[in-house]
């Protein structure tokens, strides 16, 4: 079995921080593409950023500049460092990541985190 864990998730005013992590764990064999995703009430879940195996980002255009992703390989964790915070960043953000398990390691298969909320708010 494998688990995606988020945490960071917190309430904080407008151009506050917040730092992201996401814990991949099990029968894990090799991680691929991670990324950070997020759904806002009554919106549709849309990509903020993402990162390869080998430390290639992409960004959404509403949040370059202000966010960063990074990963950690040899913990499988994957962070997203939030500055500048905006209303309009408030959502619920799923952590996920294409991996292949010891099970299959010759299939891909992508998994989701439970997500962890971000409000902001003054």
């Amino acid at each position: 079995q494998v688990q995606l864990v988020e945490s960071g998730g917190d309430l904080v005013q407008p151009g506050g921080s917040l730092r992201l992590s996401c814990a991949a764990s099990g029968s894990i064999f090799s991680i691929y593409a991670m990324g950070w995703y997020r759904q806002a009430p009554g919106k549709q879940r849309e990509l903020v950023a993402d990162i390869t195996n080998g430390g290639t980002t992409n960004y959404a255009d509403s949040v370059k500049g202000r966010f960063t992703i990074s990963r950690d390989n040899a913990k499988n964790t994957m962070y997203l460092q939030m500055n500048s915070l905006k209303p309009e960043d408030t959502a619920v953000y799923y952590c996920n990541a294409v991996l292949t398990t010891f099970l299959n390691p010759a299939i891909r298969r992508a998994y989701w985190g439970q997500g962890t909320q971000v409000s902001v708010s003054s």
